[in-house]
């Protein structure tokens, strides 16, 4: 065998342990983000906890009611958003596409707060928050894509991101405004608007589920088209893929993940970015490997991030979208600076 064969599958070996030490990281994380808090817990008393039938005691109930969902919502947006961020990457071929950078965030929270500040008699004709979020983040991305079209240029890297970052702005102005008539809706949304994972329930986590299959679903469809549409719209076009309808579908999975997770946390943002690009150098541009290793990176960095948040400034709980907006903000600099040059 060839040294560069020999590299070559020592590579491929290396590559093939990222997902099991993603899992493990998680685990390891998730023990340390149940154990922190008023009430420490050891790694032991969790899962004597966690497996045991009785659950009369007030450690187990704080563990179990609040906690454990905390660490769900945490892994479940996380991952969410982890693989929003690598679609969009890989469907713009624009590495400072984002959720929250390109306007999907904004239009869905904008949604949820106006479904939120509806009168009573007509919230219960309204949509579902996931669904509602989820129709506000693609028709603010739809409009986003249209407008960085338009020109004899048509789309470019600096085009999509300078309109996602003004739609975004004038979402979050609507946001604004409604907030400033409705004081009741701001009680409601205050913390939620800053990505908060306190208070979320089981039960809010599996109304998110359904949505989250579907894009689920969506992302496998089109997993390894993308590889091919990594080649250029006019090579993949010619080897036979379907480019519009791979980009529509991929585009539709990422609205569903970005609104499932705005609906449960609130607009958390930069995960995306953070760990997308990350990906697909580890998996060396294989979207069957970096789509899951997206998910889990983004699963640890929102466990970490809610670790911060709890602790940082302990024993009041921050907002976990100011810890990844801490670290975002710094990347998204970087990637400027990188593409723009």
């Amino acid at each position: 065998m060839s040294l560069t064969a020999t590299m070559k599958s020592t590579g491929n070996g290396f590559r093939s342990l990222w997902l099991p030490c993603g899992l493990v990281m998680i685990v390891m994380l998730g023990l340390l983000h149940l154990g922190v808090g008023a009430r420490p817990m050891s790694a032991q008393f969790i899962v004597d906890t966690i497996f045991a039938r009785d659950h009369g005691s007030f450690e187990q109930q704080i563990l179990l009611k609040l906690r454990l969902p905390r660490l769900l919502a945490a892994i479940v947006c996380g991952a969410s958003l982890g693989i929003a961020g690598r679609l969009m990457q890989s469907i713009l071929r624009n590495p400072l596409a984002e959720p929250h950078i390109l306007g999907l965030n904004a239009g869905a929270s904008l949604a949820i707060v106006a479904v939120t500040a509806l009168p009573a008699n007509m919230l219960a004709l309204s949509m579902s928050r996931q669904l509602a979020a989820t129709m506000g983040s693609g028709v603010l991305f739809a409009i986003i894509l249209a407008l960085s079209s338009a020109g004899r240029t048509g789309m470019t890297i600096s085009k999509v991101t300078f309109c996602g970052i003004a739609l975004s702005a004038l979402a979050s102005a609507c946001v604004s405004a409604i907030l400033i008539l409705d004081q009741e809706t701001l009680e409601q949304m205050r913390f939620w608007l800053a990505g908060d994972l306190s208070g979320i329930s089981l039960a809010n986590i599996s109304s998110a589920l359904p949505l989250l299959m579907i894009a689920l679903g969506l992302t496998v469809w089109i997993a390894l088209r993308l590889d091919v549409l990594a080649l250029g719209d006019a090579t993949a076009a010619g080897l036979g893929l379907p480019v519009r309808q791979t980009k529509l579908i991929g585009l539709a999975a990422t609205a569903l993940f970005c609104g499932s997770s705005v609906a449960l946390a609130g607009p958390i943002g930069f995960v995306g970015l953070i760990v997308a690009g990350v990906a697909h150098r580890l998996a060396d541009g294989r979207h069957m490997m970096s789509l899951p290793l997206s998910a889990l990176l983004g699963a640890n960095l929102m466990i970490a991030a809610d670790i911060a948040a709890r602790t940082i400034a302990a024993p009041h709980d921050l907002a976990t979208g100011l810890m990844t907006a801490f670290v975002g903000a710094p990347v998204f600099i970087i990637v400027v600076a990188r593409v723009l040059r």
